[in-house]
């Protein structure tokens, strides 16, 4: 009995796979949810609109600033600007102090600080409301004067002004299933010819490497576009998320990133021997990050640095922000097409690597 113990560790230590099972992936989740999770926001960027600078709106600012919760500082020249700002994803939120701050403080009358926010993302726009509402308050408060003779916070809502959580959630939960069908569906298709023993007939076959990816792939762009259009279609007539931008473009940035998913989902199956291994490798490489690192529901901006660079090279991040922009924004592919070719890119990345790892002969 004590033998065969000692054999079935020797054999799990031999094994890397199991090794990995057992410590790594506890490991990497444990700091993916202990630094990702958190709702707390800080360092946000935000802009200001002050037409007539005083000691006032100079002191309101330096305030807001200092509080470790916003960043950037940037001055608009007025609020024109506002949107264009907010289309270019550069700004969470901008503060705009009315002309005659001071003036009109001294007069004993309550100057506005408008909050205007970007509520594609409405957690994090009541957070950074709230913020700089407590902020304004304590100043009120160091006045001595509180609540005659007060700055008034005026909060205003952009893209999402009922602040419905489905306007987040729409993105994000379009991104989660087109990664995970697409490339979970496809990783797991191609294990399974290898694990049938199917695919020798393949590799033998007249057929070139590319042409059995392409033949494996085709019927799942096919079924996952269609599922994008479900989704969309449902999301639009069920929960009322409207679609500003152009329909055509959503459409087609859709395609791209399943085309995408697809071509990861081939990667993973030419490193895969099974079903198995591929659903694992599908779920544990994409369902957690797509979750924790795209900026779906927890700020990025709250990440340590580390998590901040792993996650652009996480593709949900770039299409989140792609189909906000279209859905949220009306925003048009100037807007975005850094992370359109980010995408493309990728997909290209991972094709090529899947079409030299596409084995000729199998183990």
């Amino acid at each position: 009995m004590k033998r065969f113990i000692i054999k079935e560790f020797l054999h799990i230590f031999r094994d890397v796979r199991s090794m990995l099972i057992l410590f790594g992936m506890p490991l990497v989740q444990v700091l993916l949810f202990g630094f990702a999770i958190t709702n707390e926001i800080r360092d946000a960027r935000v802009a200001v609109v002050d037409a007539v600078p005083d000691v006032v709106t100079k002191d309101l600012r330096n305030k807001l600033f200092a509080s470790g919760y916003f960043t950037g500082g940037d001055i608009l020249a007025g609020q024109h600007e506002i949107d264009e700002r907010f289309r270019q994803g550069d700004v969470k939120m901008v503060v705009v102090f009315e002309p005659e701050f001071a003036q009109k403080l001294e007069r004993g009358e309550n100057p506005v600080v408008q909050l205007i926010a970007d509520a594609s993302d409405p957690n994090a726009a009541k957070l950074l409301v709230n913020y700089a509402t407590g902020i304004i308050n304590g100043y009120n408060r160091s006045l001595g004067t509180y609540p005659p003779q007060a700055v008034i916070a005026e909060p205003r809502m952009m893209y999402n002004p009922s602040l419905k959580g489905v306007y987040m959630f729409v993105p994000g939960i379009i991104t989660i299933l087109l990664m995970l069908v697409s490339a979970m569906m496809t990783s797991i298709s191609i294990a399974r010819e290898k694990e049938a023993g199917t695919m020798e007939v393949l590799l033998v076959s007249p057929l070139k490497p590319i042409s059995i990816i392409l033949g494996k792939v085709t019927p799942y762009v096919v079924l996952s576009f269609i599922n994008a259009v479900s989704i969309l279609l449902m999301s639009y007539y069920v929960f009322g998320v409207p679609v500003k931008g152009s329909l055509l473009l959503l459409l087609a940035e859709s395609i791209l990133f399943i085309l995408l998913a697809l071509s990861l989902g081939i990667f993973i199956s030419t490193v895969a021997n099974n079903q198995q291994t591929a659903m694992m490798l599908s779920m544990f490489a994409l369902m957690l990050p797509t979750i924790l690192l795209s900026g779906f529901i927890f700020p990025i901006e709250n990440m340590p640095a580390v998590l901040q660079w792993i996650s652009l090279l996480m593709p949900p991040r770039w299409f989140i922000f792609i189909i906000k922009s279209i859905m949220l924004k009306g925003a048009g592919l100037t807007y975005f097409w850094k992370e359109t070719l980010i995408l493309t890119a990728m997909t290209g990345v991972f094709i090529l690597a899947s079409i030299r790892k596409f084995k000729i002969r199998l183990d």
